[in-house]
């Protein structure tokens, strides 16, 4: 009877040690995944491009920001681990947004001689496509939408580089460009404003709404929310950051021409220095021991944003 529960005992702690392996391969396996898909992408620079045709840097950084998003696509994931995820999710959004503001002003602008003229169809289908929902899973998942935004604008590539599609290096198209920048800018800066804790409203502050009853925005931010803003704002930055190493390619005569090339690279030293990574993105007060990343990320963004509006003006101007 004794060998028996003496049989029994170690049966139960063989199963004991058994589960307790396996929870900890289990632990490890979400730990490693939720890692993997935490990580940041890096800055996407120019690359591979005909630098004697003009637009080639700007099309192919929008590739480079579309193929990263596409590949690791998390805002429409309902699978667990990476389902918990949400600091990169709101990350890829931000990049998003950039890129939907990109490919609009070339469909509209960069791509035509004058607004009259008929739209590029591939300019035209790469935007279509952006504009799918981002948290479709399926019928169409936001990724096959993606994947159609790339062949799109490498179609358009290399219309391009044969001379059967059209890219306009203007100042007026510029201004265009970095003004829809200011206004998205403005906004997410708004978003990120919420500290001292005792402010709940603020002045709006994109350029384009001008009514007297929309002067004031409410930022009374849950504490939820904040870390969402703050990955949003970080997403943004880091897609606008490529964006002007391409606008510094594609529109380098009309910079130099209106002696700007040092403001960009101004702008993009301000928004390479968004990107930093708190351990824990705190709220806290102006006196407070805790940092408020949110107000920290604000300040070096907006700095961005103005400088932006600087070369709006120096370029209308200058």
């Amino acid at each position: 009877m004794a060998g028996k529960k003496g049989k029994e005992k170690k049966e139960k702690k063989r199963i004991a040690v058994y589960v307790g392996l396996a929870l900890l391969i289990f632990t490890c396996w979400v730990l490693v995944v939720m890692y993997i898909n935490s990580r940041k992408p890096d800055f996407v620079e120019p690359s591979d491009y005909d630098p004697k045709v003009k637009g080639a840097a700007f099309v192919r950084v929008n590739q480079a920001l579309i193929k990263q998003m596409y590949e690791n696509w998390l805002p429409n994931d309902i699978f667990w681990p990476t389902v918990l995820l949400d600091n990169t999710p709101n990350f890829q959004l931000g990049q998003l947004e950039v890129v939907r503001y990109n490919v609009r002003v070339l469909r509209d602008n960069l791509s035509r001689m004058r607004t009259t003229d008929k739209l590029d169809p591939l300019a035209e289908g790469a935007f279509t496509a952006l504009a799918n929902d981002p948290y479709k899973w399926w019928f169409p998942s936001a990724e096959s939408k993606w994947k159609k935004a790339y062949k799109d604008l490498e179609a358009y590539y290399q219309n391009l580089v044969s001379g059967m599609s059209s890219f306009y290096p203007r100042a007026d198209n510029l201004i265009e460009l970095l003004s829809q920048y200011v206004s998205l800018m403005g906004g997410v800066n708004t978003r990120l404003i919420n500290a001292p804790r005792d402010v709940f409203m603020v002045t709006a502050q994109d350029e384009k709404e001008q009514r007297p009853e929309s002067e004031k925005v409410k930022v009374d931010i849950p504490w939820y929310k904040i870390d969402d803003n703050f990955y949003y704002a970080q997403g943004v930055a880091h897609a606008l950051y490529s964006s002007f190493k391409a606008i510094r390619v594609d529109f380098i005569e009309v910079l130099k021409d209106k002696n700007s090339l040092k403001l960009v690279d101004i702008i993009l030293e301000d928004l390479s220095r968004c990107n930093f990574e708190p351990l824990v993105v705190c709220n806290g007060d102006p006196g407070s021991i805790f940092a408020n990343h949110s107000l920290n990320l604000s300040g070096i963004f907006n700095d961005a944003r103005q400088k932006t509006n600087s070369l709006i003006i120096a370029l209308r101007e200058g």
